[in-house]
C-alpha cells in the first residue's frame, strides 16, 4: 500500500442531510421509558476531556452530542430516544480499560465512539469485543487496532465490534511523505517520535516512503511526551543539516518542539500527523511555527458541501470549544451507531431485541450514508472506506489548506 504513486486531488463529496437536537445519560435497563415516551438508547463517548488534548477530546464529545440531538429532532428511529454518555480518559490507556468496563456494565449503551488516542483503543478493544458492544473511533489511525500486528505482511481483523471513520497511518505516513519529497521539495529529514503507539508508527511509515522516494533520514530521535524541554534534540536537529523535521506525536510536544528547533537556529519546518492539527499547537509553537505542515485525515469540514449544516448547526448549538480536527469524524461515528440501531430496530418489528448489542455489531459492517465527511462504510477489517487525506500549513497564525487528495499506494 505504498508505491510513490502522486496524490491524486479529489473532489469534495456529496452532501448528507443534517439538523440538531438532546442528550444526558441515566443508567436504567435497556428498553426503558426514557422520559419522552420511547426507548433510550446511550451512545457513549471514551475521550480526553482535561488535560493536555482536551481540546480534540472536547471536539469529539460536542460532535456526538450533535448528532443524538439531530436524530432525536429527526425521529430518525422511531421509539427510540438517543443519549450521551461522555467519559474522560485522560489519554491514558488504564483510564480507557476502566472507561470500557464501565460502559459495558450499563446496559443502554449500544455503541462507543472513541477513543482519540491509539494506545489507548489498544485497552479497550477485547473489554467492547467480549461484551459485543461496538466501537466505532473518529480518530485512531494505527493500522494494527483493525488488521492486527503483523498489518504489513499479513493482515488479519482481531475484534469484530471495532470500527473506525478516521483513514489509517499505513496511508497517512506516506501521503505526508509525497508532500514533503513531491512538493514541498524538501530531500533530507530529521524524524523523531514520542515512543506511543500513534507517534511511533506514524513516524515509520512516514519514514519508510520517504527512503522510497529518495529521501535521506538526517537523524532519529525519540523524545519524553513528559517533558518540554527540547533543546539537545533541537540542537542535533541543528547540526544534522536537515531541510525539514517528521514529528510522530501530539500538539502538546509538538508545539513547543517546533519553537525550540528554530530557536537552536533550525529555522526548518516540522511537519506532524494529525496529532499536531490543533489551533492549540500553534499557541505553543508560537511565530516560528508559520510554515509547519500537518496532515489530517479527510477534506477540510469548512470545504466540504456535506458539512456545511454541521458547521452551522455546531456554532447554533452553543458549544463552547470547537469541533477541531475530529468534529465532523465524530458526528459521522455517532451517526453510523445511529444507522445500526436503525437497521436493527426495524428488522425486529420496531423494537430492540435481547441481543441489541450484538446485531447493532453485526449491522454496522453494511452501514452506509452521506456524511458529514463524505461517504461513510467500511471495509472487511472495519476500516473507513474513505481515503481522503489534506495537507495543512500554519499560515498568519491559523492552519490553512493547502493539498487535498488520496494516496494510491
Amino acid at each position: 500500500m505504498r508505491q510513490r504513486s502522486l496524490i491524486t486531488v479529489t473532489a469534495a463529496l456529496a452532501a448528507g442531510a443534517l439538523t440538531l437536537t438532546a442528550c444526558g445519560s441515566r443508567d436504567d435497563d435497556s428498553g426503558s421509558d426514557s422520559g419522552s415516551g420511547g426507548t433510550k438508547v446511550v451512545i457513549g463517548v471514551d475521550a480526553p476531556l482535561t488535560g493536555d488534548l482536551s481540546a480534540l477530546g472536547l471536539g469529539i464529545k460536542n460532535s456526538v452530542d450533535l448528532a443524538a440531538k439531530t436524530a432525536n429532532k429527526q425521529k430518525l428511529v422511531d421509539g427510540v430516544t438517543f443519549e450521551v454518555k461522555a467519559l474522560d480518559d485522560q489519554a491514558q490507556p488504564s483510564s480507557g480499560q476502566q472507561n470500557a468496563t464501565q460502559l459495558v456494565a450499563d446496559k443502554n449503551v449500544l455503541g462507543v465512539v472513541g477513543p482519540l488516542n491509539s494506545s489507548v483503543a489498544e485497552s479497550m478493544q477485547k473489554v467492547f469485543d467480549d461484551a459485543k458492544l461496538v466501537e466505532v473511533s473518529p480518530a485512531n489511525t494505527n493500522p494494527a487496532l483493525t488488521q492486527g500486528t503483523n498489518w504489513q505482511t499479513e493482515k488479519a481483523r482481531t475484534y469484530k465490534s471495532y470500527f473506525r471513520t478516521a483513514t489509517t497511518d499505513a496511508i497517512q505516513g506516506p501521503f505526508a511523505a509525497q508532500y514533503v519529497y513531491n512538493d514541498a521539495k524538501k530531500k533530507k529529514v530529521f524524524v523523531i517520535d514520542d515512543k506511543k503507539t500513534y507517534g511511533a508508527g506514524l513516524a515509520a511509515t512516514f519514514t519508510e516512503e520517504f527512503k522510497k522516494l529518495g529521501g535521506t533520514i538526517a537523524g532519529t530521535e525519540h523524545i519524553n511526551p513528559d517533558t518540554k524541554d527540547f533543546s539537545a534534540v533541537a540542537t542535533k536537529v541543528k547540526a544534522s543539516g536537515a531541510d525539514v523535521v517528521y514529528y510522530g506525536g501530539e500538539y502538546p510536544q509538538a508545539g513547543p518542539l517546533s519553537k525550540q528547533i528554530k530557536a537552536a537556529g533550525a529555522k526548518v519546518p516540522l511537519v506532524g500527523g494529525d496529532g499536531i492539527y490543533s489551533a492549540d499547537f500553534i499557541k505553543l509553537a508560537g511565530d516560528g511555527g508559520t510554515g509547519d505542515l500537518a496532515t489530517s485525515v479527510g477534506a477540510p469540514v469548512e470545504e466540504l458541501a456535506s458539512a456545511k449544516e454541521f458547521v452551522a448547526n455546531y456554532k447554533t448549538a452553543g458549544y463552547k470549544e470547537a469541533y477541531e480536527a475530529y468534529g465532523g469524524y465524530s458526528y459521522d461515528s455517532a451517526w453510523a451507531i445511529i444507522e445500526a440501531v436503525k437497521k436493527v430496530v426495524e428488522d425486529n418489528d420496531g423494537k430492540l431485541p435481547s441481543d441489541a448489542r450484538a446485531k447493532v455489531t453485526e449491522a454496522m459492517q453494511n452501514v452506509s450514508f452521506d456524511g458529514v465527511t463524505g461517504k461513510v462504510s467500511f471495509d472487511e477489517y472495519g476500516d473507513a472506506t474513505n481515503k481522503q487525506l489534506t495537507v495543512y500549513a500554519v499560515e498568519n497564525g491559523t492552519w490553512k489548506a493547502v493539498k487535498s487528495g488520496t494516496y494510491t499506494g
